[in-house]
């Protein structure tokens, strides 16, 4: 069979296609591919095998309808029209739960530097800006036994959740579609509603999925209810937070500090205003960005097409209705 990798990812995922005898074609350049492109590629091919960002819409699928799977080496799916393939009967599939606990790494991470100025007081150093000690210069605040709030509460909600309460005994409350008995068990996570999510949490950090109804869920009306104390984290999808209105409540006190992994765009304009903010730490999403985590999503994403190769079902389909 034909395979089309959007973008070189990790060799383990690609030996273990080719030594199942598969044909194996790479778009090997940091580029993205442009809609013709990407088009023209996956006419050629029979799967393909998204490693990058490559956005597949209804006008993709119309046109790639020869496909058999599109298998995709990420969470998140909001760069594929999942109805669109579907009406063309493509399976599509992700890699969910193997990056949880580094995406957490990076959530913690930044709730620690954010809280401590730790991105800007590196860059004092570079600027030559650090002259000698000075109690009151660039404070930040400590973490213990406040309240971290989760806006999405799946697995990396629960990773970080769980950190937070054995490193700093923070409380953990959330907001989620539905209840998450197991964090209410395990960690005495606690459901409130959105209103209180804002209103309680000492630290927010997002969690949920880029959809219609979470796009700049959080924008100057959630920031006008947060504490001005409060520091925000994301680490899952830019759009989910309006970056104009953060920029604001950052520059006026409405909010503490924010840490970001993901914005809106990506790559980031490296001059925007947030990169030079004392209370703000931004890292180019990096989230899965390790060794073992990357080899495992590869190796899933592989095994997603080989599944379908057989004629079986994709063992991470997010699109189950393709089947019978």
């Amino acid at each position: 069979m034909k395979i089309f990798i959007t973008k070189r990812i990790p060799q383990k995922g690609i030996d273990l296609l080719k030594s199942a005898g598969h044909d194996i074609t790479i778009h090997d350049s940091p580029n993205p591919l442009s809609e013709r492109e990407l088009i023209k590629a996956c006419q050629q091919a029979d799967y393909v095998l998204n490693g990058g960002m490559q956005k597949f819409d209804a006008f993709f699928f119309q046109n790639c309808s020869n496909l058999k799977a599109l298998s995709l080496m990420s969470v998140g799916y909001d760069n594929v029209d999942i109805s669109a393939a579907t009406a063309q009967g493509i399976p599509v599939s992700n890699t969910p739960g193997i990056l949880s606990g580094a995406t957490a790494d990076v959530a913690f991470l930044l709730m620690l530097s954010v809280s401590r100025k730790a991105f800007f007081n590196h860059k004092r150093i570079l600027q030559g800006e650090w002259k000698g000690f000075d109690p009151t210069a660039h404070l930040g605040v400590e973490l213990n036994n406040k309240t971290l709030g989760i806006y999405g509460l799946g697995r990396i909600g629960f990773e970080l959740a769980r950190k937070a309460k054995a490193a700093y005994n923070m409380d953990i409350i959330y907001y989620n579609r539905g209840r998450n008995r197991d964090a209410e068990q395990i960690l005495g996570a606690q459901y409130v509603n959105f209103d209180e999510l804002l209103t309680r949490s000492d630290v927010i950090s997002l969690h949920a999925a880029l959809t219609p109804e979470t796009k700049n869920r959080f924008d100057k009306n959630s920031f006008a209810r947060m504490k001005n104390a409060a520091i925000l984290v994301n680490t899952a999808r830019g759009g989910l937070v309006n970056e104009l209105d953060l920029t604001e409540a950052l520059q006026t006190g409405q909010l503490w500090g924010a840490g970001l992994d993901v914005t809106d765009p990506e790559p980031m304009d490296p001059k925007n205003p947030l990169l030079t903010m004392e209370n703000v730490c931004v890292l180019p999403h990096i989230g899965s960005a390790t060794v073992e985590t990357r080899d495992n999503m590869a190796l899933m994403a592989a095994n997603n097409i080989l599944a379908a190769i057989k004629g079986e079902k994709m063992p991470q389909i997010i699109n189950n209705e393709v089947y019978p």
